[in-house]
C-alpha cells in the first residue's frame, strides 16, 4: 500500500506517519511506500524499511500536488491547512491553501485518470457549523460558518461530496474537534489556549487565558484525533453512505471543567501558572464554534474519543511528559 499524507510536518501528521510506521499495516494491507509533503520538508521516519519520499511542497501549486499523486497513492490523508486564526487575519492566504489547495489536490488526483480512485481522507472542522445552535449538534444540521477558515473548510466538505459522487475520489470528511493536548509551541490557531492552560503549567511555564471559564467547547486528544484518521480510512463507502462528512465524538467540557481537570491531576502549584489575558479577536471567534454535538452516527461506525478531559491530560503526561510533570 502507498500512502499520502498533506501536511505531514504539523503535529498530527507527525503523529499518525508515527502510527502507521508502527502498524506496518492499514485496511489489512502491508504499507510499503510513503509520501510525505508539507510548506516545510517532513522528517523521514525512522523504522520504516519501505520507500519514503519527503519533500517541502505548496499544496496549491499544481505541479508539486501532481508530482506527489503521480505515484498513485492508495490513501490520501488530506491534513494541510492554514488554522484558524491565521486564516481570518490574512483572509488570501487562508483561501489560497484551505480551499484553492484542497481542489488542486482533488485535481491531481481527478486528472490521473484510467480509474485511479484512491480513499482521501479530509481532516475538516467543527468550525464548519455556525449560530443559532441547537443543544447538540448533529452531522445534518445545516452549515453558516462564522470564520473564514469554517467557511473553507464547508466549501471543501462540499467539492469532496461531489468528487466523490462523480467517482474521481472515494472521499470522507471527518469534522475534528479542537485537538488537546497539542505538544510543542503554540501555532496560530484561535483554540491553541485550549492546549497552552494545560501544556505549559504541566511543564512550569506561564500560560495566558484569553477568554471567560464559562467557555464550552468539544475536544479529543491527539491519540483520539489519529485514531479517527485511521478509522476513516478503513470505513467502506456502503457503511457510510451518501453523507460522507461526520462529526467525530469528543469531551464536552467548560474551561472552568478543563482547569478543575489539571487542578485534580497536577495541584494548585500548576493551576496558579494560568494568567488571565482577554483577548477579544480569541474571544469572539471562539463564541462564534459551537459546543456540544451529537457524534451518534459517528460513534455507531466506530469512530471513538476520551470519556473525560482527565483521560485527555494524563494522554498527554503519558504520551510527551514521560509521565512527570514539573514541579
Amino acid at each position: 500500500m502507498h500512502i499520502l499524507i498533506t501536511g505531514a510536518a504539523g503535529m498530527i501528521g507527525r503523529k499518525l506517519t508515527a502510527r502507521l510506521v508502527e502498524d506496518k499495516s492499514l485496511n489489512g494491507e502491508p504499507i510499503e511506500a510513503l509520501t510525505l509533503i508539507d510548506v516545510v520538508a517532513p522528517q523521514r521516519p525512522d523504522k520504516f524499511t519501505g520507500k519514503v519520499e519527503a519533500a517541502a511542497a505548496d499544496i496549491a501549486d499544481p505541479n508539486a500536488v501532481r508530482a506527489a499523486v503521480a505515484g498513485r497513492p492508495d490513501v490520501v490523508f488530506h491534513l494541510a491547512g492554514v488554522v484558524s486564526a491565521e486564516a481570518e487575519l490574512d483572509f488570501e492566504k487562508g483561501m489560497r491553501v484551505n480551499l484553492n489547495g484542497s481542489r488542486t489536490l482533488f485535481e491531481a488526483v481527478r486528472a490521473v485518470g484510467d480509474g485511479y480512485k484512491p480513499r482521501l481522507v479530509f481532516s475538516s472542522s467543527i468550525a464548519v457549523f455556525g449560530a443559532p445552535f441547537p443543544s447538540a449538534i448533529a452531522d445534518d444540521f445545516f452549515l453558516t460558518p462564522l470564520t473564514s477558515y469554517g467557511t473553507q473548510k464547508a466549501m471543501v466538505e462540499l467539492l469532496l461530496s461531489d468528487y466523490t459522487r462523480r467517482g474521481f475520489i472515494d472521499g470522507i470528511g471527518i469534522r475534528l474537534p479542537s485537538i488537546v493536548v497539542r505538544p510543542g509551541r503554540p501555532n496560530k490557531a484561535a483554540s491553541g489556549f485550549f492546549s497552552s492552560i494545560i501544556r505549559e503549567p504541566l511543564a512550569g511555564e506561564e500560560a495566558l487565558l484569553p477568554v471567560e471559564d464559562s467557555v464550552l467547547h468539544w475536544h479529543a486528544s491527539p491519540r483520539a484525533a489519529v485514531g479517527f484518521l485511521i478509522r476513516a480510512a478503513g470505513l467502506g463507502a456502503a457503511k457510510l453512505g451518501p453523507r460522507i462528512n461526520l462529526t467525530m465524538p469528543g469531551v464536552c467540557c467548560t474551561v472552568g471543567e478543563q482547569i478543575a481537570a489539571l487542578r485534580r491531576i497536577a495541584g494548585d502549584k500548576v493551576v496558579a501558572r494560568i494568567r488571565r489575558a482577554p483577548d477579544p479577536l480569541v474571544a469572539r471567534i471562539v463564541a462564534g464554534w459551537p459546543s456540544r454535538f451529537d457524534p451518534s452516527r459517528a460513534v455507531a461506525l466506530g469512530f471513538r474519543a476520551e470519556a473525560s478531559f482527565d483521560d485527555i491530560i494524563h494522554i498527554h503526561i503519558a504520551d510527551e511528559l514521560g509521565g512527570k510533570i514539573a514541579a
